[in-house]
C-alpha cells in the first residue's frame, strides 16, 4: 500500500496596504467581497481594551482606495470584534460583541443586517449575554456560530439558526479546558464543518475540530502550537488555509497551511507585523488571498491589506 504524495504549500506577500489609521488604535478586523465591492470591518478606540469602541466599516472597488461607509456605535457600550457573514438571502450581517462595565466587562454577541453594506440599523442581541459569538457560517440553510464563555467555568458552545438572529444552543459543550475561545469556522461543499479553536491558560494549544452533518459529535486534534484570532478559509482546490497569530520566535501576523490529515499548522508566510498584532480577515478573490489585518509594527496600531500569492 503507497500512501499519495503530500502536496506541498507556499506564499509571497506580493503587497501590502494600510489602510485604516484615523484612530489612535484601529485593531480586530474582518474581510468581504460583497456585491462586488470590498468591505472591511475593525474597531476604533483610544487603547486595545479601552471603553469606547466603535466599528468602523471601510468599502473600495478595487481593494487600493478605500472609503468610510459606515461607523457603528452605542452610548456607553465598547464594540468589539466585527465579523461578517454572508447570508443566503443575500444581506450582509455583521456580528460583534458589545462589551459594558469599568472594571468587570460583562459582554452581549449582538448583530446588524444590511442590504448594501453602508445602511446597518440597530443592533440586536443574539445569543446568550456572556457567551462569545465569535465567527459565524451559512451551510445548507442554516447558520452555525462558535461562542465561547467569558467568565468560569470556560467552556465553547456551537449554536445554529435558521435566520441568523434566533441562535439555538446546538452543541452546549463544543470543548472546555484550556480556556477555548476564538474560532475559525468553514464547511466543505460536501458538509464536513472545520472548526480552529484557540485554547489559553495551561493548555494553551490550537485545536482543529471535525465533523459532519448534522454537527452534534466532533473530533479534535492538538495542533501543538499557540495561536491567536485565528480566521479560516477553504480554497477552491479544497486546501484549508488559516491567518492566525504566531507567538514563536517574534509576534506576528502568519498565513498557514492546515492538514486536517496530518493534525498540522504550518507557517507559510509572515505578514509584515508585530506587537500588538493579529484578528486577520480571508478572502480569496482572483487567484489571490487579501488579507484584512491589524498591526503595530510602525508604531501606532493600523490597519492593513495584504495580497498574498499562494503557490504549490
Amino acid at each position: 500500500m503507497t500512501s499519495s504524495p503530500v502536496r506541498r504549500t507556499g506564499a509571497e506577500v506580493a503587497a501590502v496596504r494600510r489602510i485604516g489609521d484615523s484612530a489612535p488604535h484601529s485593531a480586530f478586523t474582518d474581510l468581504v467581497r460583497y456585491a462586488g465591492e470590498w468591505f472591511c470591518a475593525f474597531r476604533e478606540a483610544r487603547t486595545h481594551l479601552s471603553d469606547d469602541g466603535v466599528i468602523r466599516v471601510l468599502t473600495s472597488v478595487d481593494g487600493r482606495s478605500w472609503t468610510s461607509a459606515a461607523v457603528l456605535r452605542q452610548a456607553g457600550v465598547d464594540l468589539r470584534d466585527p465579523r461578517f457573514v454572508t447570508r443566503p438571502d443575500g444581506r450582509l450581517q455583521l456580528l460583534a460583541a458589545a462589551a459594558t462595565g469599568a472594571a468587570t466587562k460583562a459582554f452581549q454577541a449582538v448583530t446588524w443586517h444590511s442590504g448594501d453594506g453602508r445602511v446597518w440599523g440597530d443592533p440586536v442581541p443574539v445569543g446568550e449575554p456572556g457567551v462569545w459569538v465569535w465567527r459565524a457560517a451559512w451551510h445548507d440553510g442554516a447558520m452555525y456560530g462558535v461562542g465561547y464563555a467569558t467568565r468560569e467555568p470556560r467552556f465553547a458552545r456551537l449554536y445554529r439558526s435558521t435566520d441568523g438572529v434566533d441562535l439555538e444552543t446546538w452543541v452546549p459543550v463544543l470543548v472546555e479546558g484550556g480556556y477555548p475561545n476564538e474560532s475559525g469556522l468553514v464547511f466543505t461543499p460536501e458538509g464536513t464543518a472545520f472548526c480552529l479553536l484557540r485554547r489559553d491558560g495551561a493548555e494553551a494549544t490550537a485545536l482543529l475540530g471535525r465533523a459532519l452533518p448534522p454537527y452534534r459529535d466532533w473530533r479534535w486534534t492538538a495542533l501543538g502550537v499557540q495561536v491567536g484570532g485565528p480566521a479560516l478559509l477553504r480554497l477552491p482546490d479544497g486546501r484549508l488555509l488559516a491567518g492566525v497569530r504566531l507567538h514563536d520566535g517574534g509576534v506576528r501576523t502568519a498565513i498557514c497551511a492546515v492538514d486536517p490529515d496530518r493534525g498540522e499548522l504550518t507557517e507559510l508566510v509572515a505578514l509584515p507585523s508585530g506587537g500588538d498584532t493579529s484578528y486577520p480577515g480571508l478572502v480569496w478573490h482572483d487567484d489571490l488571498l487579501w488579507v484584512s489585518y491589524y498591526s503595530s509594527h510602525e508604531g501606532r496600531t493600523c490597519v492593513y491589506l495584504a495580497e498574498v500569492r499562494i503557490t504549490d
